[in-house]
């Protein structure tokens, strides 16, 4: 029972979700670099890669946010002894390692973006977190570099559509920072934090973030344009830039911090469908 206890604590560090996320969009880079299948070393050191460099900024999260959790989030593994201090440190060190050995099998320009992420992750958990925008871009941008990975695992990153996937999931994960952090106004407030919506209102913060969503719709017209993708490409762009428009006005429109987290949500899910939708018809 105590190491079932345990093993949840650590899914519960790692965020399996998130963790997994960036994981499928390392190989969704790939696949997408290649317009195929990667070769199987690949496929494993890219997925490997992009779960566990995640991983260890995720656990070290919880390592510098334990006084806030003891407050806010007492259920969380370190404040509730589930975990120690040093269990997570040693957990970031192997999370680590394991990331950046898989990137090197990838080769040493996968290796050394590993490494500057590495070192943006534990920054923004030690200093910069609270940072508003800067912290919001900094996030943004570990989020991005999954697909810009894959491009570089399969020697092909300057791919128009792995960039334009790239540039997307900037955008959508600031536009979703953004929103976020209007729909924490009031807890954020309470930790001294500099957000858009702290300092400009929450109006405005709704209002770039929206923005920031359109211009995913424009982008994602990028490798129609200049690169070669057709029908199958058209349909998953479809199916996202139509999700990005109803829950957008949805979010908009929102009554309560709930219902805008519940809108965020969806933007999220819609876009995770239509990468599927194109991965399925680039593959098979």
């Amino acid at each position: 029972m105590q190491i079932r206890r345990k093993l949840k604590g650590i899914a519960q560090l790692i965020r399996l979700d998130l963790s997994l996320a960036a994981a499928i969009c390392v190989v969704a880079g790939e696949i997408l670099a290649l317009s195929g299948i990667p070769s199987l070393k690949q496929s494993l050191a890219g997925f490997s890669c992009g779960f566990f460099i995640s991983a260890s900024a995720l656990v070290l999260n919880d390592f510098f946010d334990v006084e806030s959790d003891r407050v806010n989030a007492p259920n969380r593994p370190l404040p509730s002894g589930i975990v120690s201090k040093q269990e997570i440190i040693y957990l970031t060190a192997l999370t680590t390692l394991l990331g950046l050995y898989s990137a090197l099998v990838l080769g040493i320009s996968v290796f050394s973006i590993g490494i500057v992420f590495w070192i943006i992750g534990v920054l923004y958990n030690w200093k910069l977190k609270r940072t508003g925008l800067l912290g919001n871009i900094m996030v943004a941008s570990s989020v991005a570099i999954t697909f810009i990975i894959g491009g570089f695992a399969v020697g092909n990153p300057w791919n128009i559509t792995v960039w334009s996937f790239g540039l997307m999931a900037f955008l959508v994960d600031l536009g979703e920072e953004i929103s976020a952090d209007a729909m924490d106004l009031e807890g954020d407030k309470l930790q001294n934090s500099k957000s858009i919506a702290i300092v400009w209102g929450k109006k405005f913060a709704l209002k770039i973030s929206s923005v920031l969503f359109g211009l995913v719709i424009l982008v994602s017209f990028f490798p129609l344009i200049f690169g070669k993708m057709g029908s199958v490409y058209l349909l998953a762009m479809i199916i996202i830039d139509s999700n990005i428009i109803y829950f957008v006005y949805k979010l908009l429109k929102s009554k309560n911090d709930a219902e805008g987290r519940k809108n965020i949500i969806g933007i999220y899910r819609g876009i995770m469908v239509g990468i599927i939708v194109l991965i399925l018809g680039l593959i098979l």
